[in-house]
């Protein structure tokens, strides 16, 4: 027997879109733990295969990439990997720049800029600056970045603008908060994918992947293809996105 149907999802065009799509990119330690190498091997292929994925993006025609580089809970990796990811870091924008912009490609640093050493802070910036005319593909890399300390950071803005008069608490509202937030003028991910097989957001984008499509990927990053990205992409398109809006009878 068919249970009838209450109600219809309502959904609009644009949200069917896929705007947006969101990387947890995990598995480089194991990858590298498999080969007998060392974890900064790891690292290496995950770069690989995040320039993959960018490429595969902009063929797609997505128009923001966020990927998560190192979050805020990663100081607590051993000194030597700590020191590899970001000479790895180093290398690859001072090795990128000029090919991100010939593709058109924006780059966005989004995270804690205050844990970061003076020499990242300023290759950060001019990354920023010589890609700033990128239109194909917008590229937000979540460094020494958490989704909890970056909503406490935004509510600590909103209070401090409270307190000098500037707002009323009662004016404070999740648009208000989203505009502080350190994504602000990106819309929220459509899509976010995890690999390594591991199924949870680890702190990633916690208030902007509310309504997100979640994906996990039973492959280590560093393996990551442009078959899984299209796969991921594919299945995005089959679900029904649900918003708890309901339709008109």
């Amino acid at each position: 027997m068919n249970t009838p149907v209450a109600a219809v999802e309502h959904r609009r065009p644009e949200e069917r879109a896929l705007r947006h799509v969101a990387i947890i990119m995990d598995g480089n330690g194991r990858w590298a733990r498999l080969r007998g190498l060392p974890r900064a091997a790891g690292h290496q292929a995950g770069a690989e295969a995040a320039r993959r994925t960018l490429r595969a993006c902009i063929e797609h025609r997505i128009e923001h990439l966020t990927l998560f580089a190192f979050s805020s809970e990663n100081w607590r990796r051993p000194e030597e990997e700590i020191e590899d990811l970001m000479n790895l870091l180093r290398f690859y924008l001072k090795k990128e720049v000029s090919h991100l912009k010939e593709r058109g490609v924006r780059l966005d640093f989004i995270g804690d800029r205050s844990g970061l050493a003076p020499d990242i802070l300023d290759i950060m910036a001019r990354a920023e600056r010589e890609t700033a005319e990128g239109e194909a593909l917008k590229v937000h890399v979540a460094l020494n970045y958490g989704g909890r300390d970056e909503i406490a950071r935004a509510a600590r803005a909103l209070a401090k603008e409270c307190v000098e008069g500037v707002l009323t608490p009662e004016a404070v509202d999740e648009t208000m908060l989203a505009a502080r937030l350190d994504t602000h003028g990106a819309p929220d991910p459509d899509l976010v994918i995890r690999t390594s097989g591991e199924q949870r957001l680890s702190n990633f984008l916690v208030w902007q992947a509310a309504y997100a499509e979640l994906v996990f990927i039973p492959v280590l990053w560093p393996d990551f293809s442009r078959a899984d990205l299209d796969a991921a992409i594919e299945a995005f398109h089959k679900r029904e996105r649900r918003y708890g809006a309901v339709a008109a009878p």
